[in-house]
């Protein structure tokens, strides 16, 4: 959090509606200090999670307060979520690649029930080269996904389960109580 005096009602409300979010397994979530500045009140979460063909995803989760409101959030509970996630060169060059980088999150918070106006943001797909004597791949693509929305209340697990489901999705695990099959090994 971001001032040591008592914090107001809402914000304790709704930073206790996140803390109250249990991830599957394979969803690794911490708090982590959250950035200063944006807004009088802060409190933020990081997500790692590693997908059945080794895709690394990480990201955060930013609730911000600010009770005088902004007139760009439309209300005074802000929600940010950063993803960041290791591709195959295959899936970044299809073109559709952002567009269903957006679903995944437009469709989590419709599965979950979170409530939400002022929605947002970018989806970036990149490759980049290395050359010379830099080590790691000759060639990495990652996807990133920025979004920022106005919650209508406190109740804010509805928004923090959204969160793990897009984190699930970007590194394509299958939904909870789905198992999928591993390829067989001919002998």
């Amino acid at each position: 959090m971001t001032k040591t005096s008592a914090a107001p009602e809402l914000f304790t409300q709704a930073v206790a509606a996140l803390k109250s979010v249990r991830p599957r397994p394979e969803l690794q979530l911490g708090v982590v200090r959250p950035p200063q500045r944006l807004a009088p009140w802060a409190f933020a979460i990081t997500a790692e999670v590693n997908g059945p063909a080794d895709v690394l995803a990480t990201g955060r989760l930013i609730l911000l307060h600010d009770p005088e409101g902004q007139e760009a959030w439309d209300g005074v509970l802000r929600v940010v979520a950063y993803v960041r996630a290791e591709l195959d060169a295959e899936l970044a060059d299809d073109p559709l690649l952002p567009t269903v980088g957006w679903s995944w999150l437009t469709d989590a918070l419709a599965a979950t029930g979170a409530e939400y106006t002022a929605l947002g943001g970018t989806v970036t797909d990149t490759s980049s080269a290395r050359f010379g004597d830099i080590s790691g791949p000759a060639r990495t693509d990652d996807l990133e996904l920025r979004a920022s929305w106005t919650p209508v209340n406190a109740n804010l697990a509805p928004h923090g389960e959204a969160f793990c489901d897009l984190m699930a999705s970007v590194v394509g695990l299958p939904p909870v109580g789905v198992t999928m099959f591993s390829q067989r090994q001919s002998s």
